[in-house]
């Protein structure tokens, strides 16, 4: 956390002192009441506003609507991998989750069956859904498969459970491969309703397609992440 070029000694203690309270707190755990606090660290109201605005810009607090400024979630560390969210939360420690929000057969434009490798028109399935850890919402995401790959998938069936998972257990079809492009994203309204953030949130937003065993191209995903609670490792090696 870097401090403002134009801080002073006393905004500097300030953020030091608050940072220690924040450390001792638990993530997800309220600001004592403003006035209360101000009193405690012997500050006017509008200096201890102005400090807590820079901890919320640096992340380390959280502003909900109504409820208070609370202590920031602890981000998830994500390494590039063809690793379904589900195994990917439980290796963290986090219990995954999903809820469909919407699911339908519809024929294959011309871009979206280019990038399944399947003629245009052919039958794909779309789920939305969005992915929680712990019960919190993290992602949500746009999942394209071709239903000639996956006959009588539904969107139902991707409730709770990974894609990958049945893709392996009911149809037999192993991930062997994957591309994936991540690049920073700002959310869009639909999204940060679900998300529980405000629109124009910082995210990350993923796009992937993966290939089972023979080649065949098994999704095309794109999905957005939570800035303020996705942080993205990449192991790197001498060239």
């Amino acid at each position: 956390m870097s401090a403002p070029p134009t801080e002073t000694d006393k905004q500097r203690m300030l953020r030091a002192r608050l940072a220690e309270l924040i450390a001792a707190m638990a993530p997800g755990e309220p600001l004592p009441a403003e006035r209360d606090l101000a009193r405690a660290l012997g500050v006017a109201r509008m200096t201890l506003r102005r400090a807590v605005d820079g901890m919320v810009a640096d992340a380390l607090l959280v502003r909900r609507q109504g409820a208070g400024t609370f202590v920031a979630p602890t981000k998830v560390a994500h390494r590039l991998a063809a690793n379904s969210f589900s195994a990917d939360m439980r290796a963290r420690g986090l219990r995954p989750g999903s809820r469909t929000l919407t699911a339908s057969n519809s024929p294959a434009g011309v871009m979206l069956a280019a990038l399944l490798e399947v003629p245009p028109g052919s039958p794909v399935l779309h789920v939305r859904r969005l992915r929680l850890a712990d019960g919190e919402p993290m992602a949500v995401e746009d999942l394209h498969v071709p239903v000639d790959l996956v006959p009588g998938l539904t969107g139902a069936d991707l409730e709770d459970h990974s894609y990958y998972e049945l893709l392996a257990g009911r149809y037999g079809h192993r991930i062997a491969s994957g591309t994936q492009t991540a690049e920073a994203a700002l959310t869009t309204p639909e999204d940060a309703e679900v998300l529980g953030v405000t629109a124009g949130a910082p995210a990350f937003c993923f796009e992937r397609t993966c290939r089972v065993d023979g080649g065949r191209v098994a999704e095309f995903v794109r999905s957005v992440y939570r800035g303020d609670r996705y942080r993205i490792m990449v192991d790197i090696f001498p060239s």
